[in-house]
C-alpha cells in the first residue's frame, strides 16, 4: 500500500473548481445501525446496515471579493449542488478515485475568526442522494 502526503486534492461544487480556496476536505460517508436481535442470538447483538448517508467537510480560505468564494457560496446557500473530490488532483484512475455526489448548502459563516488568524470558513454539509466513487 503506498502511502500519501495530501498536497493538492481536488474539491469542486456545481462543476466549479474551487481548490484554490480549500485547505481541509473530509467525506464522510456512513450507513445507519439497526439492530436485529432476537431471542436466537444467543445473547450477541445482530445489526443490519439502514439508511446510507453523508458529510462534505471543507475549510474555504475566505475571499469576500467579487465572483469570488462568498459570492459564490452565499448564492448556493439553501440549495443542493453537486460535488466532486479527490485525493489528488491528478487524473482520475485506480489510484486516485473520485468521489461525487449532491450536497446541501444549508450553512456559510461569511465571517468567522479572531485577531491575526487568517480567514477562514469551515463548513460540513450533509449529503443529499448517493455518492458514489469512479476510478474512470
Amino acid at each position: 500500500m503506498a502511502k500519501q502526503v495530501i498536497l493538492a486534492s481536488y474539491v469542486a461544487l456545481g462543476g466549479v473548481d474551487y481548490s484554490n480556496y480549500c485547505s481541509k476536505i473530509e467525506l464522510s460517508i456512513e450507513a445507519e445501525t439497526k439492530e436485529a436481535t432476537t431471542f436466537g442470538s444467543g445473547g450477541w447483538a445482530e445489526n443490519l446496515g439502514g439508511i446510507k448517508s453523508g458529510e462534505l467537510s471543507l475549510t474555504f480560505k475566505q475571499d469576500v471579493a467579487d465572483n469570488a468564494i462568498d459570492e459564490a457560496m452565499f448564492a448556493l446557500l439553501g440549495q443542493t449542488t453537486t460535488f466532486e473530490v479527490r485525493l489528488n488532483n491528478s487524473v482520475v484512475g485506480v489510484s486516485n478515485p473520485k468521489y461525487t455526489g449532491s450536497v446541501l448548502v444549508n450553512s456559510w459563516a461569511p465571517i468567522n475568526g479572531s485577531v491575526g488568524d487568517v480567514a477562514e470558513v469551515e463548513v460540513g454539509w450533509p449529503t443529499s442522494g448517493a455518492v458514489t466513487r469512479a476510478t474512470a
